[in-house]
């Protein structure tokens, strides 16, 4: 344990960083702030990912009633939250300069939210408002991804920034993946559970992850707390160094970013993200009407296949960086990142050669007659399948299964890089300034996204059916990606030139009385000896040494560096 303990120990900084900007003590704290936000960013991914292969059967069984479309405004309405105050908490962040008064409100919120989602089992009434308003209150707290994004803007180096952003953008994607595994992972506990405290506490396969999200949030509070964390920035002090220039602020204010980059890429975010996160709000629907799959089926199988993504999302986020030093960052987004997306749509077109199977609707098709005897229970075969009230289904060819697990796979790889790509380039392309307001925009096209995705599902998918969904979403994805081909130029960062080195020069006792009109004593070291002698008369001692500290108080920078 002691030599892994050692291996995971640092014990110098790095030789291509080492310049004297910050000492041993201080990278170690800026790196251990930075992996706290890592694991903050994979949470609030978690918090919105764990229940959507969950929430249709939660809901269902909470109540029947509410049908598909409701349960689409139950998956925006955390992202439409998130939406709202990304640009909010990003401005707070900005004028407090801070981020650990954002970060622990966002996360006490987090917690109360997701408690309120695991306890509806106790069937308050109106319990889909219910469900609604707390996905809304936990998309409010995830709002903190934006103050956590422009941090880690702040606290790395140039050097740094694709490494950190790939690792942030790892936690992330494990956050949307892993949810759904362990979403699977409970599901061995049924709809039904345990019931604990005379009936007052339900934890079951559906509230279980709610009660994950409550545990892991209080860890999370814990980490920002101040004995624990130390914010550390260098980006804006860095950039100060290279150019000579005195202040950060003078620093970042020299400097205007390209505003029509910045915006291309917050599109292109936004379509990246509402192309992901339609599958995964689709998949579970998806499978059950393509497949035939049930319920329970449905969340096992869609829980493995996205922890498959992760591992594959993990090897992709690893090869990142060695692939950005071969090849410039905005021709892997393109070709890698956005190319592999295109493919994964288009082959979600179905090209089956019969439709699905078409099933009855629990209630509508066959009513409820209320005789037990004869009533069909909703799990009973004749309800599993494409729903007979999507009347597309009965002349719409069905997916194949070997198509759906490749689309999956490309969406799996080129998702990573698209994401991880475009959150670094949008950051270098701003430069050294405060950018929390630059990531809330950022953020907030990414929230955007995610309430149309479910709405798109309600809408569009039950509506008109696979070809016009996939159709559509394959076009969007190809139009972006030649539009970043037109604009690849603009997505070149800024690039900051170190000052030439001067070469040091002994000092001359005129040149500095003539440039700074201050009169020295020709022989300085006698000076020096007769101040440290002198100890009977401090008053003239001070007189005497006086013309010194007015030299000394002047500032002088020499390679940029203050001495």
């Amino acid at each position: 344990m002691e030599k892994i303990g050692n291996y995971f120990k640092t014990s110098k900084i790095p030789d291509e960083e080492n310049d004297g900007l910050e000492t041993l003590e201080e990278y170690k704290s800026r790196w251990r702030s930075v992996r706290v936000i890592y694991f903050t960013m994979f949470l609030m991914s978690l918090g919105f990912s764990i229940i959507l292969t969950g929430i249709w059967p939660y809901l269902n069984k909470l109540d029947p009633s509410a049908g598909k479309e409701f349960m689409g405004l139950i998956v925006a309405a955390n992202p439409l939250g998130q939406m709202i105050f990304s640009p909010l908490f990003g401005w707070w962040y900005n004028k407090l300069g801070s981020i650990r008064l954002p970060l622990l409100t966002s996360l006490a919120l987090f917690t109360v939210a997701s408690a309120t989602y695991s306890s509806l089992e106790l069937r308050p009434d109106n319990v889909k408002y219910w469900m609604l308003a707390s996905r809304f209150l936990i998309g409010v707290s995830s709002a903190n991804i934006a103050v956590c994004r422009s941090y880690l803007s702040a606290a790395t180096r140039l050097s740094e920034r694709t490494k950190a952003v790939s690792m942030v953008s790892l936690a992330q994607v494990l956050g949307f993946i892993v949810g759904p595994g362990l979403q699977a992972a409970v599901a061995p506990l049924g709809s039904d559970g345990l019931i604990l405290f005379w009936g007052t506490f339900h934890f079951n396969m559906y509230t279980a992850c709610g009660w994950i999200n409550v545990v892991m949030s209080i860890g999370n509070f814990i980490m920002f707390l101040p004995s624990l964390f130390e914010e550390r920035k260098i980006a804006a002090r860095e950039i100060m160094i290279m150019q000579g220039k005195t202040s950060e602020r003078e620093t970042w204010k020299a400097i205007k970013p390209d505003y029509v980059s910045a915006w291309t890429l917050i599109v292109a975010f936004f379509v990246l993200v509402f192309n992901f996160v339609l599958l995964e709000t689709l998949g579970t629907s998806l499978t059950m009407d393509q497949f035939a799959w049930t319920n329970d089926e449905a969340v096992l199988y869609m829980g493995l296949l996205m922890s498959v993504g992760a591992i594959v999302a993990l090897v992709t986020f690893v090869g990142i960086n060695p692939l950005c030093k071969i090849f410039p960052e905005r021709f892997v987004l393109i070709w890698g990142g956005f190319a592999l997306m295109v493919l994964g749509r288009v082959l979600y077109i179905p090209w089956g050669d019969s439709p699905p199977k078409i099933a009855e609707v629990y209630n509508i098709t066959i009513p409820i007659t209320g005789n037990i005897t004869t009533d069909l229970r909703p799990d009973d075969p004749i309800f599993v399948g494409c729903p007979k009230t999507q009347t597309w289904c009965a002349d719409t060819p069905a997916l194949t299964l070997s198509q759906f697990l490749i689309g999956y796979g490309f969406t799996s790889i080129g998702y990573p890089i698209g994401v991880t790509l475009i959150q670094t380039i949008f950051s270098k392309v701003l430069g050294p300034r405060p950018q929390g307001v630059w990531m809330g925009l950022m953020t907030g096209s990414g929230c955007l996204s995610r309430v149309m995705g479910p709405v798109f599902v309600g809408s569009i998918y039950t509506r008109l059916g696979t070809y016009w969904t996939f159709g559509f979403t394959s076009i969007m994805m190809l139009v972006s990606m030649i539009w970043l081909l037109f604009s690849n130029n603009r997505l070149i960062p800024p690039v900051f030139e170190k000052t030439e080195p001067v070469e040091m020069q002994t000092l001359n006792i005129k040149n500095i009385e003539n440039a700074t009109g201050i009169e020295i004593e020709n022989n300085v070291d006698n000076h020096e000896n007769r101040r440290r002698n002198d100890n009977s008369d401090r008053s003239q001692a001070y007189d005497e040494e006086e013309p010194l500290n007015d030299l000394n108080s002047k500032t002088v920078f020499i390679v940029g560096k203050k001495v």
